[in-house]
């Protein structure tokens, strides 16, 4: 019997000697090769470090960065993504870095970038946080024929067409924003006001309406729990991830859990609504939600289940409609108030136009598409602060990229906001707003590179940017049609990324009534 219980005690210490050699090599050993194949190719960056890598410093220098707000300056890069910042100005363009133990390679080459984008089912994205999956899957995290059947499937949502029909519920929203200043307003014809929390609300209302065909009252809800758990998923992404970790009931698991259950059961709500509606033949397909689930229901009649989606499919794109649709177009919006408080000859000639082509009344499609001035700025404004900071890329494969033979596993780091400002291609006022940059269309002013793509490029570029443009313009355009604007000496500059762009203490503006 000791015999046995010997052998059972070896055979067991055998196991877990070859697991643990398992994982020895993959965290030490074949990190020193990866490390080794970068550096023999001209790339530089930290050494290795156990386990961890970059990551610490990483999350340090991003919390020392949000402690305090800056200067007013558009060079925000230091702030917004301090580490990524400080590698390219110690190692130049060429360098690598260590998130945990997998490597990443920073590209700013805009010909390289050109072709990583345009290879889409080459370069995919890396797979997402198990934490963050909770906060919203659907078209912008699927790739190669999943990808491919959603876009299909959701495009005919964003035709022109359909987009005009959209007009008269952002028009309602940017209404009843306009009528709650103008209470504030009442009894002065200048005030001081934080104009983000009502963007917010203005671009939330915007997606209820045209996603959903409710009223912002009714996704109120949806909107104020997903924006906590944004919060709390850039909490637990810039954590060091560790494998089942997120199975610890901590209390960031727990209520991002919690967050993800209730998003999950008020939208299936919405959609079982409409389901039965649609059967009753009662319900409209004007929104995003009716145009989806139409679609999607002409592709399974035609050609079968699996060629459409599955409820928990429609769910996860509804709560991507209802995140990034939000949260796009409230960054843009809100950086645009902001520079054109600094910029008044810019805010001027915006509201000549406006008033120009609508006058004081309600803005068109075609009006709002033949804007130019307002379309300039709104290009410099995505250039100096666009939604993304970054985009993401995996190689699965020895993959040759410009004069680069990446091996497998190696991530690419495609720096939205670093190209954005990066002197060599924009020159030495690289950090001003200058509008005028984009007089001429953006391949003039990026002189054909691929150097600006706030909304992405390629096959997988944003799906609803010309949704977000147009509730843009028009809120654009009704707010310059009744006030004027300027900062608030409250202001305090401080943008800092919660999934998108945004100031971290608002946006407090002294607004007088025209």
């Amino acid at each position: 019997m000791d015999m046995l219980h010997n052998s059972v005690a070896i055979c067991g210490a055998v196991v877990l000697l070859v697991y643990a050699w398992k994982v020895l090599i993959w965290v030490w050993f074949r990190r020193q090769k990866l490390e080794k194949c970068l550096r023999q190719q001209g790339l530089n960056g930290n050494s290795y470090r156990f386990l961890f890598g970059d990551a610490k410093e990483l999350v340090l220098t991003t919390i020392k960065a949000k402690s305090k707000p800056i200067s007013f300056s558009n060079d925000i890069a230091p702030r917004v993504m301090p580490f990524f910042h400080k590698a390219v100005q110690n190692y130049g363009q060429n360098v690598f870095l260590w998130f945990g133990p997998r490597p990443q390679v920073i590209i700013m080459e805009p010909e390289i970038i050109r072709e990583v984008l345009s290879k889409s089912y080459i370069f995919q994205k890396p797979p997402p946080h198990p934490i963050g999956k909770l906060l919203f899957q659907g078209l912008v995290s699927y790739e190669t024929d999943k990808w491919a059947k959603h876009r299909r499937l959701i495009n005919p949502a964003f035709y022109s067409e359909r987009l005009k029909h959209m007009l008269p519920s952002f028009n309602l929203c940017c209404c009843e924003m306009l009528s709650k200043w103008e209470k504030i307003l009442s009894s002065e014809r200048s005030s001081e006001l934080d104009v983000w929390p009502y963007l917010q609300t203005l671009t939330s209302d915007a997606i209820s309406r045209t996603a959903f065909g409710s009223n912002y009252a009714e996704g109120r809800k949806i909107f104020d729990l997903q924006t906590e758990q944004a919060e709390l998923v850039t909490q637990a992404r810039n954590s060091v991830y560790v494998p089942g970790w997120r199975f610890f009931p901590t209390k960031l698991n727990r209520r991002i859990k919690e967050i993800a259950t209730e998003v999950e059961s008020s939208i299936l709500g919405i959609i079982r609504k409409r389901i039965k509606a649609m059967d009753m033949g009662e319900a409209s397909s004007d929104d995003l939600l009716g145009i989806l689930l139409e679609s999607n229901f002409n592709e399974i009649q035609q050609y079968g289940s699996k060629f459409g989606m599955s409820l928990k499919d429609v769910i996860e794109e509804c709560k991507l409609f209802y995140f990034a649709g939000q949260e796009t177009t409230a960054s843009l919006l809100v950086w645009t108030l902001i520079l054109l408080s600094k910029h008044l000859d810019w805010q001027a000639r915006a509201r000549e136009e406006v008033l120009q082509v609508f006058g004081s009344g309600k803005p068109d499609f075609d009006g709002l598409s033949s804007l130019k001035i307002a379309t300039m700025i709104f290009h410099e404004v995505l250039r100096l602060y666009p939604p993304g900071a970054l985009l993401k890329r995996m190689i699965h494969k020895e993959t040759a990229i410009g004069k680069l033979l990446l091996p497998a596993g190696v991530e690419l780091i495609l720096p939205v906001l670093l190209l954005h400002h990066d002197s060599k291609i924009w020159g030495d006022a690289v950090n001003e707003f200058k509008p005028e940059r984009f007089s001429e269309g953006i391949s003039k002013a990026t002189n054909g590179q691929l150097s600006y793509f706030p909304f992405g490029w390629g096959p997988r570029i944003c799906i609803g940017q010309s949704f977000a443009m147009l509730e843009a313009k028009m809120a654009l355009a009704m707010i310059l049609q009744n006030y004027s604007f300027e900062l608030s000496p409250s202001y305090a500059h401080a943008p800092y990324t919660v999934m998108t762009l945004q100031p971290q203490y608002g946006a407090p503006l002294i607004l007088h009534k025209l």
